[in-house]
């Protein structure tokens, strides 16, 4: 039996999608048959399925950011600074500050980056100790080469295979202030010429980040999008779907690389034109992103009207979200990032709902894959407005259209296929190891 140690990045307390994923991928490798063990850093990871991750929280997030901003932290009593690394101890603290803007990490990156040669040197060294020491596994991954700086010491002591996946860290660089960035990307490209292999799970992110972090297209190999199949509700019926207007959605991180004020302001042309139509936008709201969501909403919500644009929030679980996502007829994300996964996605097709995204990134691959959905030119409004226009024009999706797409999503993506694949995968890179 492999065993996989994946290590993964909490993310302060909000709804992560790559937290997500890595905790699924885990659960999809036993499935599979691998020991998957799921390490968080930094916070304990919050998901909306069954959370396999361990209770320890290595590089733990208060004493991580106190070892560089305070001088002489690390040289304090280990036992005060294990109490601050408990999972419940960081949950509480990070409820009030749970940044995890760029724009303020800049220092913290570069520190973070640097692994045993940084402040955070403890820290790192005792992340090394457990995974070579304790865990002894067959495969080490990382699901973001943002927590690549232990890796160059790491492969000194572990004989071992050491992957990443890559699945968003470019918007994260590219959101450190400019003093900052040069330095980040140089590290985290030095750091990943010590991997053995990098996945990702599209075909446009391998080339863009082979070429955004100068590394050798043979590096790349890709996996799956997995999710959890079991436990949906069943499609609506017709009859149900005709009782009510005709539904647009935003479901997503409320944040500007995914457009959601895009989305407003595309729905406010598109709601003057079909006063059949409601919009709706949810997803987690992270504290930074507030005010400058509600103001936009607001503006919106006054020249269509609230009852016509609601906000609905973030879910509690995961079955709130897919019946939320059930009761749209057209997921709408107009994203100016060029997605990486677009896992949102594969979700609203789970539920029969087709997508309308803009025509960069992975979504072309998705759209292409399920056979159902739109794209419109990035950045322009008017093609997307027109768009969904074009799609309200036509009936709804009948319920076999619905049936035809849900099975697209879970032949392809279904946790017993894609663990099977995705171990495959690691697998062949164990065998042919593509260091530069």
């Amino acid at each position: 039996m492999t065993r996989i140690a994946i290590i993964t990045a909490g993310g302060a307390g909000m709804f992560c999608g790559s937290c997500m994923q890595d905790n699924t991928l885990a659960r999809s490798l036993r499935l599979a048959g691998a020991d998957a063990i799921l390490v968080p850093t930094y916070t304990p990871i919050r998901v909306d399925e069954e959370n396999v991750s361990a209770g320890r929280v290595f590089l733990g997030g208060i004493n991580v950011y106190l070892d560089s901003a305070v001088p002489g932290w690390g040289r304090l009593p280990g036992v005060f600074k294990r109490w601050l690394d408990s999972p419940a101890v960081i949950r509480f603290l990070t409820r009030f500050s749970s940044s995890t803007d760029a724009a303020e990490l800049g220092p913290l990156t570069i520190d973070l980056l640097q692994g045993t040669h940084g402040p955070q040197r403890a820290e790192c060294r005792q992340l090394i100790d457990y995974l070579v020491d304790d865990l002894n596994p067959d495969v080490i991954l990382f699901s973001n080469a943002l927590l690549s700086g232990i890796v160059p010491d790491l492969k000194t002591r572990f004989r071992g295979t050491v992957l990443t996946i890559l699945q968003g860290d470019d918007i994260f660089l590219e959101g450190l202030p400019q003093s900052h960035r040069r330095r980040a990307i140089d590290l985290v490209t030095e750091n990943c010429r010590s991997f053995d292999g990098i996945l990702t799970h599209s075909q446009f992110y391998s080339g863009f980040m082979s070429s955004y972090l100068s590394l050798p297209q043979r590096m790349f190999r890709q996996i799956p999008l997995c999710i959890d199949g079991e436990r949906i509700p069943e499609l609506r019926s017709e009859d149900e779907s005709d009782e009510r207007r005709l539904r647009i959605g935003y479901f997503a991180r409320i944040c500007p690389e995914k457009g959601a004020d895009l989305f407003l302001k595309c729905m406010d042309r598109v709601l003057q034109q079909r006063t059949d139509c409601e919009a709706v936008i949810g997803g987690f709201l992270p504290g930074q992103h507030e005010r400058w969501f509600h103001n936009c909403l607001s503006a919106s919500q006054q020249r269509v009207g609230a009852e016509r644009l609601r906000w609905l929030g973030s879910p509690a679980d995961r079955t709130s979200k897919m019946e939320l996502l059930s009761q749209l007829d057209l997921l709408f994300v107009p994203s100016p990032y060029c997605e990486p996964k677009g896992l949102y996605l594969l979700e609203a097709a789970l539920m029969g709902v087709p997508a309308l995204l803009p025509q960069h990134g992975a979504f072309p691959e998705r759209i292409a894959e399920l056979g159902e959905g739109m794209l419109f030119t990035p950045g322009d409004l008017n093609d997307a407005a027109a768009k969904a226009l074009e799609f309200l024009e036509g009936s709804r999706l009948s319920v076999a259209r619905k049936q035809t797409l849900r099975m697209t999503v879970v032949d392809h993506h279904n946790m017993e296929t894609t663990g099977r694949q995705a171990l495959q995968t690691i697998e062949a890179a164990r065998l042919n190891p593509d260091r530069t």
